[in-house]
């Protein structure tokens, strides 16, 4: 027998009459009404906002009617439940996060596969501590929140957006890189393979949101030879290619440690001779003056590079930063993805905190997008994530137990000093009887009481 059809035009006035906002999600996370209150709350158009789909992020890649829709999209968690409460948002012109809490009812008879789902905005913002004490918010949705506000704060500085972190090695590097944006200095980014040193680059180049962007020009030291590295540098120094961008381009040289010698020459004269404000940006595993220091690089051109240096540490070395930098990758996935995770879970979190992390962000990246598509549910539990990290995990649990090294000379000794010792009270402090019981003369037994340290060399 077919399901009956809702009367959803008495729906649609029913919840149009309502003074708090109110709108409604099909199967598919799209947006199928808004009423006029929630319209006025996000000042959007219906035209503009229905038909736009829900994802679970806070991008700053997307704007407008779509980055509004993301900041309306309640935890996934909601669609596992008949009734639940979230915290949505909407973000104003100035760059201010307005949070509320709302009320979500799914529809339709199976909940397995929801018709859609309603969601009742509460009528005003609502503080950070404002969620209800018997339901409080998990730390996926917490993560959620701090992703969102520091992409809001990035939004309204410059495009930091990926920089996120708690540690103060990434709170230096993101001071760092917005000095870097309001000037045009040479820089230099030190840090190990996959520690995210192109994001520091891209952030520095596409960052100033007051001027016209240039063209990013890369060369990549550790590939190109020297022939085609000399005559790009003299293309972009001349402006051949640059044209009237030239004043606001940036040039970055990746991997600069691993520039060829017989071009570091050339290199320098060719920089040092631009006309024009080209900025310069350089990447490398290790601090350029420092191989300079031990004669492994050009020391006019390692320093020319090293105007302002941005140290990115290890990742293992920066474990608090996993958790927001693991929420905010997820969160990219679920932009672009018809799965919608809403976060990893704390038994999740402390596995990835024991993992080493080798690969660094690079690694970070590749370990969430794979959870993304294994977990089941809408939070990323231990059984997503990927087997090497469940080996390292069991490893660290249960470390090898350490060989002790037994040296033969200090092993005989301990024997030595035991049995005499046994000997000498044995003939209760009578050398000539301990010497007999010994086997051995007493001007013997005396210099190993010496060596062994039990008398002084004058206390026969």
């Amino acid at each position: 027998m077919p399901r009956p059809r809702a009367n959803t035009a008495g729906l649609s006035r029913l919840l149009g009459s309502l003074s708090e906002p109110v709108y409604l999600l099909d199967n598919r996370h799209t947006i199928v009404f808004c009423n006029d209150a929630c319209l006025d709350w996000v000042g959007q158009n219906p035209d503009d906002l229905l038909g736009q789909r829900c994802a679970y992020h806070s991008s700053v890649s997307v704007t407008g009617p779509e980055a509004v829709a993301a900041g309306l999209c309640p935890p996934p968690a909601a669609w596992q439940h008949r009734q639940s409460t979230a915290v949505v948002a909407c973000t104003d012109t100035a760059g201010h996060v307005h949070r509320r809490r709302a009320q979500t009812v799914l529809l339709g008879d199976d909940a397995d596969e929801p018709a859609g789902l309603i969601v009742i905005v509460a009528a005003d913002d609502a503080s950070p501590d404002d969620a209800p004490p018997e339901s409080p918010p998990d730390e996926a949705e917490q993560l959620h929140q701090r992703v969102r506000a520091f992409h809001a704060a990035a939004l309204a500085r410059s495009s930091i957006d990926r920089l996120v972190g708690d540690s103060p090695a990434m709170r230096l590097a993101r001071s760092q890189v917005e000095l870097a944006i309001g000037s045009r200095a040479t820089v230099l980014v030190v840090g190990p393979s996959g520690s995210g040193r192109q994001s520091i680059a891209d952030a520095i180049h596409y960052g100033n949101r007051t001027e016209p962007r240039g063209t990013l020009i890369p060369i990549a030291c550790s590939v190109l030879g020297a022939e085609l590295i000399q005559s790009t540098l003299g293309a972009v120094a001349n402006k051949t290619t640059l044209g009237e961008k030239a004043a606001t381009s940036t040039l970055l040289l990746s991997d600069a440690d691993l520039l060829p010698v017989e071009i570091q020459g050339p290199a320098t004269t060719i920089l040092a001779a631009r006309s024009f404000p080209l900025r310069i940006v350089a990447t490398s595993r290790q601090s350029l003056v420092q191989l300079a220091q031990q004669g492994q690089y050009r020391a006019d051109l390692a320093a020319a590079l090293s105007t302002l240096v941005i140290q990115l540490l290890p990742l293992a070395e920066r474990r608090q930063d996993i958790p927001l930098l693991a929420q905010l990758f997820l969160e990219e996935i679920n932009a672009h993805s018809p799965r919608q995770r809403s976060g990893f879970t704390s038994e999740a979190l402390d596995c990835l905190a024991a993992y080493p992390w080798p690969g660094n962000v690079d690694e970070l990246i590749l370990m969430v997008s794979e959870s993304h598509a294994r977990a089941d549910g809408p939070e990323v539990d231990v059984t997503a994530l990927p087997e090497r990290i469940h080996l390292a995990t069991s490893a660290a649990a249960h470390p090898r137990p350490v060989e002790q090294r037994i040296v033969l000379e200090d092993f005989l000794g301990r024997i030595e000093r035991e049995l005499i010792g046994r000997a000498i009270a044995r003939a209760k402090g009578n050398k000539t009887k301990a010497a007999k019981l010994l086997g051995m003369t007493r001007p013997r037994l005396y210099r190993r009481l010496v060596q062994l340290g039990f008398e002084q060399p004058d206390g026969r």
